[in-house]
Parts: structure tokens; C-alpha cells; sequence
């Protein structure tokens, strides 16, 4: 079973989860772990899991059924545009529905053009972030005052992957910035083993005194 749709409150969870078993739909209802949001409050992730060979059935079902407060009834042309631009971002449940409203306004959106958007999402999310050049200035100084904090900054800047929506990982920095981040990895060890190399002569000469 993969994610259908996801909720942050467990009543909305079960209340799709009851149509579907209503529907004869097998389902699974999975707890995610708890987050930290930036409002302090801790929430927990409610997931629905069905069968991808169930996808269309449901989508058709809830298309069809529609509850006159769902949220994307509210939706302009241009966000609904893109839901269909950003479906990464989306469920496959949100994202049909948007071409159905769309369809409905007389703004019917052609497969081809999705198939565009999609491409042009993907190569989008595909290209690597902008050069972090704050990070990079605070990595090198870091790595010469605290080894430590410098060598998380590098080893970030170095090797860190995002996934694409197709399962891709690829770099999430520009070259040079990796290349940054290595260097940075580099001074930051050298700070570390000298840093060490001092604490371990220090000792040693300390406990030479003692006797």
C-alpha cells in the first residue's frame, strides 16, 4: 500500500477512511511520529495507505461526491492551475480534481500540457539551489574557531541530496559550493586534530608537573 492523502487531525482520517470502507475500498489508517511546528505544538501525521490499483476508484468516488466545503471548491482558476503545475506538492485525489473544476469552468486543461507542466516542474525542482554564500563564509569561519560546527557545515554543503518526485537523488548545491564544503570539511579536521593534539600536550605536560 502507498499514501493516498494525508491529515493533521485523526477525525478527518477516519471520516475517509469510513467512505472508503463504505465503498468496499481496503484501506490503512498510519500514524506518523510526532513533528515540531515553528508555533511550538507538537502534531502527529495521519495517513490514508491504499492499493495503487484502487487510486482511480477512489478519486472517482470522491470526485463525484464532493462535499460542498471542500476546500479547493474555493480555489481561483490560478490555483488550481497550480495544484496541476506543483502535483508533487499535491495528492493525486486534489490533483484530479482541480482538472475537473477546471474542466467545469470551461477551462479545460489538455493531457499534453500537463505533461509539459510536470516536465518543466521536474527540471525545476531538479536544479540545484542557488550558491549558499552565507553558509560557505560561516563554514570557513567556523571551521578555523570551532572544528566541529564547521565540519557539519561542510559535510552539508558537500553531500546533501534531495529527492525528486520520481525517486531521484541529486545534489542540492551547485558544484562549487560542494567544492566549498570539502575544503571547509578539510580545514575544519585539521582544526579538530590540532585542537585535540594541544588538549592531549596539555594534559600530559599538566600531569608531568604533578610529579
Amino acid at each position: 500500500m502507498i499514501l493516498y492523502q494525508k491529515f493533521n487531525v485523526q477525525q478527518d482520517a477516519l471520516e475517509l477512511g469510513r467512505v472508503l470502507n463504505e465503498n468496499g475500498i481496503e484501506y490503512k489508517l498510519e500514524v506518523g511520529k510526532p513533528g515540531f511546528n515553528p508555533a511550538f505544538v507538537f502534531d502527529a501525521e495521519f495517513r490514508i495507505l491504499l492499493y495503487k490499483s484502487d487510486f482511480e476508484k477512489a478519486n472517482n468516488l470522491f470526485v463525484s461526491n464532493i462535499s460542498e466545503d471542500y476546500y479547493l471548491l474555493t480555489f481561483s482558476d490560478d490555483e488550481l492551475l497550480e495544484i496541476i503545475t506543483k502535483r508533487d506538492e499535491w495528492n493525486d485525489f486534489d490533483f484530479n480534481l482541480a482538472q475537473k473544476l477546471l474542466t467545469e469552468r470551461g477551462k479545460e486543461v489538455n493531457p499534453e500540457v500537463v505533461k509539459l507542466l510536470e516536465k518543466q516542474r521536474f527540471e525545476t525542482l531538479k536544479a540545484p539551489e542557488v550558491s549558499q554564500k552565507t553558509w560557505i563564509y560561516a563554514g570557513y569561519i567556523l571551521g578555523v574557531v570551532s572544528g566541529l560546527l564547521g565540519l557539519f557545515i561542510g559535510l552539508s554543503l558537500m553531500s546533501s541530496k534531495k529527492v525528486l518526485p520520481n525517486g531521484e537523488r541529486v545534489y542540492s548545491y551547485i558544484q562549487s559550493d560542494r567544492k566549498h564544503g570539502l575544503y571547509i570539511v578539510i580545514i575544519s579536521a585539521i582544526m579538530l586534530l590540532i585542537s585535540v593534539g594541544v588538549q592531549l600536550i596539555s594534559n600530559i605536560v599538566f600531569n608531568s608537573n604533578l610529579f
